[in-house]
């Protein structure tokens, strides 16, 4: 059975659906719009994670405000014995924001995708190759981004 949230738990839930202060304590910058103490804070989180309330955190990249120009979605087809593998080796570039696998769908043979960012769409093609040759993987479509489309956070809780 579900334990009901507290009154201070669906403050904290609802702090989180908003952007999270970019600082270097931004749970301490949340606890004080709420008036507890950034220990109480993590300590609510952290509850609410082991009870699978807060299964994970995501964060969006604004590639826009950030500065990027060109910004390409690499479809990889990798063979599923090397998915773990290769993965981690594409995570650990730094132009890589984003690396996860997929299930193929009907259609479209890709299951591993990373999410590189460059100056200009050339440079996301070098950094696309940069990656096929450090993996071993050459069978890859990169995928433009062409505009930026509106991304919202759940809302469970009105702040």
């Amino acid at each position: 059975m579900t334990t009901p949230l507290t009154d201070l738990e669906k403050k904290v839930i609802s702090l989180l659906q908003t952007d999270i202060p970019v600082c270097k304590r931004p749970y301490l910058e949340m606890a004080e719009q709420i008036g507890i103490s950034e220990e109480k804070f993590l300590e609510v989180l952290s509850n609410l994670h082991d009870r699978n309330m807060i299964r994970r955190f995501g964060a969006t990249l604004k590639h826009q405000k950030s500065g990027f120009k060109a910004n390409a979605m690499v479809a990889w087809k990798v063979p599923e014995e090397r998915v773990e593998e290769v993965g981690n080796i594409m995570a650990s570039f730094r132009e890589i924001t984003h690396c996860y696998r997929r299930d193929p769908a009907p259609g479209w043979d890709r299951n591993l995708y990373t999410m590189v960012h460059g100056a200009t769409e050339e440079e996301c093609f070098a950094i696309a190759a940069k990656v096929s040759e450090a993996t071993g993987e050459k069978d890859y479509t990169l995928l433009f981004s062409r505009r930026e489309l509106k991304k919202t956070s759940m809302q469970y809780f009105e702040s």
